[in-house]
């Protein structure tokens, strides 16, 4: 329960998938097969994910049968086609749009619960707020007002959980049963007194007023077994989400004081906490085929449990996977909601929940501190989280006893995913250094001394310029034995929009730069052999001076080509040529030396890759000479300094749909709306940040259709296989386009 990922480490590293005797199931551990089963819903039913781990006795049945009890099939645990029907039909509450109203009722109650303890020193958070508040907002989501049902209605979401996910022993079954079966029964009554009063607010009376419209997909039964369904899932998983959350970040005291100073930082924060040490431990599908899942067979009929928990720490999907970043790039890819159809409807309930009392803990309470304590677990393999949380402060110290505005001083809510231009990290300029006529080099590092990300040759990084909301790209050049320090080049550009001419003029020793990343969309391939043939001109070395020390660190065989006008031009020359000798190939256009590329490239050779960046009209012959002197399609990878593709016009754009396999959905694109805008309006997660086809953020898989590519991030090759576009600015030239999402 403290960490299942660790748990199963030897799993992920040596046995993915093994069989495990005493669960009777197939256990998973890697992201990416534990993202395949979720996507797929028709080889892995979701059958079984509510179904208890061992079979209820005779006399446990008979309890529940005279109690009436007869829990039907709900979102969680049913098939294809009905279950996409239902949910189409019922989950436009669960939309941003819908969700807008709720945040000032989230941040009464949160607020009311700070107030009651606020003074007193110390205070168990689980009891007083984690719990409290989201068990309300769940209830006020569904429509029941009923105060004095809510403590037999906590007991019953424990006993819930214990008979669904835990292995309680006959004597507690037995009471558990008695327990689910008076649940089962105050659930019926309460959905008779809603049916008398349809028009009242809350997802019950939603429903009710559905079912009017859609009787054969919204049913009496249904209605009566989703609502302890949604009362236990919304407030289980989002009060073990909120604890685990405040835990984390109080251990990691760098991170709880950045929140305190930049709010802005809490919505990715809150991914970060979702994927490092969220709410769900596991997860369970039945395969209705023989299936090879990591090379194993797998028989019809075997169970299988996901350890959701580990492949959000699968180094194959994120770097450095136990390190907690709140601003790691690709965080929100955490599989905590799950993915795909069954992704969980209410996960932009519990983010805002999160946001606000995290909020209003670091405004109010930044001097918060963990006390000594044993976490306490309820025991079972879905939602893991703490039952006891005692924090301490000094209420002498508390920021509204000097100023009583900081109660009401709300931050911005996020519904949905964080926007990555929120994933900001503030680094110190430890030097800005010329390089060359107009080119500084600039070294970065962390003013708390905090160790930052590991970064790729080909990252880079965003940095904002000034408060105007421009950002500008630079890719990272530091010395890769170095990764302490990160260091840019810019040069400055007259021609520009601004973005360098602010770097040169503010990026002084000691100054604070805003950065988001780092990133990589300009990847060296991992694969062993070949030669590298690495191509810059001008400021483009930055990128690929980094390719070549890795390439020199590996012992590859590759060749440095750098062209510029002059030689005084050429940044870091000398570095270079100590660094690489007679691998680097120096070409200056004043004495006479430009690079052949026609030469150059003269003999095709499908072992060579080639990597290349520099002005654009650099890469447009390159690609030309590549595809005419006939090199394979992926011999190539570029890296562009702007896009110049046509941007969003809808006097000229033209409507299309996009298909959502994954979510059982078929959205419309109109002629004014983006991709990206259309899949956040339906509650469909995307990271985006530079929205001008220039970053890669907001990448998507393509299944099929015909893609109107207009990033500069993907090359000719990858355009021509058709796999991925860029959602904040590709469309499609067919009429459908079928998104892996």
């Amino acid at each position: 329960m403290e960490s299942p990922s660790e748990a199963v480490r030897w799993a992920r590293e040596q046995a993915p998938i093994f069989f495990s005797p005493k669960l009777n199931y197939w256990v998973v551990t890697r992201y990416q097969t534990i993202k395949d089963i979720f996507r797929d819903n028709h080889t892995f039913s979701p059958s079984i994910a509510l179904e208890s781990y061992a079979p209820p006795s005779a006399e446990v049945t008979a309890i529940l049968k005279s109690y009436g009890y007869a829990l039907n099939r709900t979102m969680v645990n049913e098939d294809e086609p009905v279950h996409m029907a239902r949910r189409r039909v019922l989950m436009a509450p669960f939309t941003p749009e819908h969700l807008e109203n709720d945040i000032p009722m989230v941040r009464r109650l949160v607020t009311e619960a700070v107030d009651a303890f606020i003074d007193a020193g110390q205070v168990d958070l689980f009891k007083a707020l984690c719990w409290d508040v989201p068990f309300t907002v769940a209830l006020h989501f569904l429509g029941i007002d009923n105060d004095e049902d809510r403590e037999r209605m906590h007991e019953f979401c424990v006993a819930h959980t214990k008979t669904q996910f835990g292995r309680p022993t006959e004597e507690e079954r037995i009471e558990v049963a008695h327990q689910v079966g008076k649940f089962w029964q105050l659930s019926g009554q309460i959905l008779d007194k809603m049916r008398r009063t349809p028009d009242g607010p809350g997802w019950m009376r939603y429903s009710i007023r559905q079912q009017k419209d859609h009787p054969e997909a919204v049913t009496d039964s249904y209605l009566q077994s989703m609502m302890p369904a949604i009362i236990v899932a919304a407030h289980e998983s989002t009060s073990f989400a909120t604890a685990n959350a405040i835990r984390l970040l109080l251990e990691h005291r760098d991170a709880w004081d950045d929140l305190c100073e930049d709010p802005a930082l809490i919505s990715p924060a809150v991914e970060e906490c979702l994927r490092h040490n969220g709410p769900i431990g596991c997860w369970r599908r039945r395969a209705t085929r023989d299936v090879e899942i990591e090379g194993v067979q797998v028989p019809a009929e075997s169970k299988i449990l996901m350890v959701v928990h580990s492949a959000n720490h699968d180094e194959r999907h994120f770097g450095d996977p136990d390190f907690f970043d709140i601003r790691r790039d690709n965080t929100i890819e955490h599989l905590s909601f799950g993915f795909g159809a069954h992704q969980c409807l209410g996960k932009n309930i519990g983010r805002m929940e999160m946001q606000v009392i995290l909020g209003e803990l670091t405004r109010r309470l930044p001097h918060l501190r963990l006390m000594p304590q044993k976490y306490e677990y309820l025991l079972n393999a879905a939602f893991r989280g703490p039952q006891n949380l005692w924090v301490q402060w000094d209420p002498a110290q508390n920021p509204e006893r000097r100023d009583p505005s900081i109660v009401t001083r709300y931050q911005e809510i996020r519904l949905g995913g964080p926007l990555a231009s929120a994933v900001v990290r503030k680094l110190k300029v430890d030097s800005a250094d010329p390089v060359a006529p107009g080119i500084v080099r600039i070294r970065l590092s962390s003013p708390k001394n905090e160790t930052l990300p590991h970064w790729t040759p080909g990252s880079h990084i965003d940095v904002e310029c000034g408060d105007t909301g421009l950002s500008r790209q630079y890719s990272l050049c530091s010395d890769l034995d170095h990764p302490d320090q990160w260091e840019i080049a810019v040069l400055h550009d007259p021609q520009s929009r601004g973005g360098s001419r602010w770097i040169h003029r503010y990026a002084r020793p000691g100054a604070i730069l805003r950065i988001r990343g780092p990133r990589n969309h300009f990847r060296m391939e991992k694969k062993g052999g070949g030669r590298l043939l690495l191509i810059a001109g001008g400021i483009g070395i930055t990128p690929i001076m980094a390719m070549a020390q890795a390439a020199q660190a590996k012992g590859l065989d590759y060749a440095l080509h750098y062209s510029c006008h002059t030689r005084t031009q050429a940044a870091f020359l000398a570095e270079l040529q100590r660094r690489h000798g007679d691998r680097l190939h120096l070409h200056v256009s004043d004495e006479g030396t430009r690079c052949d590329l026609a030469q150059l490239l003269a003999r095709p050779d499908p072992a060579t890759r080639i990597y290349a960046c520099g002005p654009q009209r650099l890469l447009d012959v390159l690609e030309h000479t590549v595809e005419q002197v006939g090199w394979t399609a992926d011999a190539l990878h570029v890296e562009h300094f702007a896009n110049g593709n046509p941007k969003l016009d809808p006097a000229h754009e033209k409507a299309f749909e996009i298909e959502l396999p994954g979510a059982g959905l078929v959205l419309q694109v109109p002629a004014d709306k983006t991709v990206l805008e259309v899949l956040h309006a339906n509650n469909v997660d995307v990271q985006s940040d530079c929205e001008e086809g220039l970053c890669g953020t907001c990448e998507v898989g393509v299944l099929a259709g015909e893609i109107d590519h207009r990033d500069s991030v993907l090359n000719p090759r990858e355009r021509k296989v058709g796999d991925r576009m860029m959602a904040c600015c590709s469309r499609a030239r067919s009429g459908r386009l079928t998104l892996d999402l």
